[in-house]
């Protein structure tokens, strides 16, 4: 599979047994029609290079969000069965989830990601 346009991508450092570091690097390529799908399903690829087998893998959704939302969700799963010590600035999960505060004194606020 292509990665085509890499649309994200992030560097994590790891470490390995003997305490050598070494990079992980993360790669989204842009959610597209699925071309097997004939249900008009989206596809989006991702790539880890660095822990070992570097194909080009990717997740399905019935539209482009939803695949690049199971993407990184892939990813997680793929980077915490890999057994490494990773670490992105010192977040868990690597900063790959998001839990937004949805209490009523922030929603409508017109501010995200803040």
């Amino acid at each position: 599979m292509d990665l085509g346009v890499v649309v994200a991508e992030r560097q994590i450092e790891g470490r390995a047994p003997d305490g050598s570091p070494f990079e992980v690097v993360i790669r989204f390529g842009a959610p597209r029609p699925d071309p097997l799908s004939g249900n008009g399903d989206w596809e989006c690829p991702h790539q880890i290079v660095g822990l070992g087998d570097e194909a080009v893998s990717a997740a399905y959704g019935v539209d482009s969000v939803q695949a690049l939302l199971l993407s990184v969700y892939a990813v997680r799963i793929e980077l915490a069965e890999s057994g490494a010590t990773l670490d992105w600035l010192g977040m868990p999960e690597l900063g790959l989830t998001v839990a937004p505060d949805l209490s009523p004194r922030t929603r409508g606020s017109g501010r995200t990601g803040r």
